[in-house]
């Protein structure tokens, strides 16, 4: 049975293919440098911080711990975003990412907060605080540049795969970097005699993983409640649209975030006496084109004859096998079964074309009795007739 359920899950973790290969291996390798630079930093600044009795230096070994931690959930993030869709998630998973960095801001603002009530707590008895050990500022100083290197080089890798998630980890990571200029400046004041420094460094490191974590929230829960895209990009959107032949005129442009990608629908005005197929043509042309032009996950087009935006205009009017008994009706005579009946809704009437195999002996008559019963009706507009073939 353990070697069943072993292979079962080695089989599982075989079948997992990304659908971003390359966005993947990149969150995958530069989260793993950030996991090994981060582990190395809380363990020097915690232990450095304890035995040189800088409570900021301390705070920023947490501040990287918590780094560790958001390192792993990264990871986790980008496994499972990366999933392809299925019957349960037929958009994909991307917004994994999004609940990661939820979690994520969360998490910083809570251990921001602790931090800078510790912080005022210890600055409310100020002759409990101890001058500093000068080597705290040394390690201060060499993490600074550890955070620095590591912003920079996360940045560009999420510059070069376009992804959210990377970027805001990189810009994490330039937080961390001025929250140890910060320390550094504490422990100079601290080392010349200004003491009550090193714990308004802390304070203030506190405040920064607050903030930091407030934004990330922000963005992912702006994210989570379907915030569109910003207006320069949806109008880029909108010409992209309007660019491709056969589009008349366009409403109803709505946009959704969805972690890196945006989900757009769109209604798209054609000629209204085109066939189904070329509409759909039409359509088909105009999702490509944003999917061509811009960063979006899909695109929804809905065909419209005619801008109903406003109102509906033809939501009164019978369906199509009520109207030809209808027409049936008015006209006293039931065209032969091989006739094409071809009926066009637009502004609150129907134009009907009747199209023959042949001509019928009485083709004079039946025009008149059609344009009659187009003259008064309460449903028909106009009624045509044509004939594919001349009679023999």
């Amino acid at each position: 049975m353990k070697n069943h359920t072993h292979l079962h899950s080695h089989e599982k973790a075989a079948a997992f293919e990304p659908a971003h290969p390359e966005r993947f291996a990149a969150a995958r390798k530069s989260t793993w440098v950030s996991i090994g630079v981060n582990l190395v930093l809380s363990i020097m600044q915690v232990l450095a911080g304890f035995l040189g009795k800088s409570q900021s230096l301390m705070a920023d070994g947490l501040h990287s711990f918590a780094d560790l931690l958001s390192d792993i959930l990264v990871l986790f993030a980008n496994r499972h975003g990366n999933k392809h869709a299925d019957a349960n998630h037929p958009y994909g998973h991307a917004r994994i990412e999004t609940a990661a960095s939820l979690i994520l801001g969360a998490s910083l603002l809570v251990l921001g907060v602790i931090l800078l009530i510790s912080a005022g707590m210890r600055l409310q008895h100020p002759e409990h605080v101890q001058a500093v050990s000068p080597f705290t500022l040394w390690i201060a100083m060499v993490a600074l540049l550890m955070k620095e290197g590591m912003f920079r080089y996360m940045l560009a890798v999420a510059k070069r795969v376009r992804s959210q998630m990377l970027a805001a980890n990189a810009w994490h990571a330039r937080s961390d970097a001025a929250s140890s200029l910060v320390v550094i400046v504490g422990i100079v004041g601290n080392l010349l005699g200004y003491t009550f420094l090193d714990l308004i460094a802390a304070g203030v490191v506190g405040v920064m993983i607050a903030y930091m974590g407030i934004q990330f929230a922000r963005e992912a829960l702006e994210e989570l409640v379907d915030t569109g895209l910003d207006e320069q990009e949806v109008r880029a959107i909108r010409n992209t649209l309007k660019a491709v032949p056969g589009v008349m005129g366009l409403h109803e442009l709505r946009t959704r975030k969805m972690a890196d990608n945006a989900l757009v629908d769109a209604h798209i005005i054609v000629d209204p006496k085109i066939s189904v197929s070329e509409g759909h043509y039409i359509a088909e042309a105009a999702r490509s084109a944003v999917l061509k032009s811009h960063h979006v996950m899909d695109v929804m087009v809905h065909i419209d004859s005619e801008d109903d935006m406003l109102a509906r205009p033809n939501a009164h009017l019978p369906q199509r096998h009520l109207l030809l008994a209808h027409l049936a009706d008015r006209l006293g005579w039931h065209w032969p079964a091989t006739t094409r009946v071809v009926l066009h809704y637009l502004n609150g009437k129907v134009d009907a074309e009747l199209i023959f195999d042949e001509a019928a002996e009485n083709m004079d008559r039946i025009s008149e009795a059609c344009a009659k019963v187009a003259n008064d009706d309460a449903y028909f507009r106009s009624i045509q007739i044509y004939c594919c073939r001349a009679p023999k």
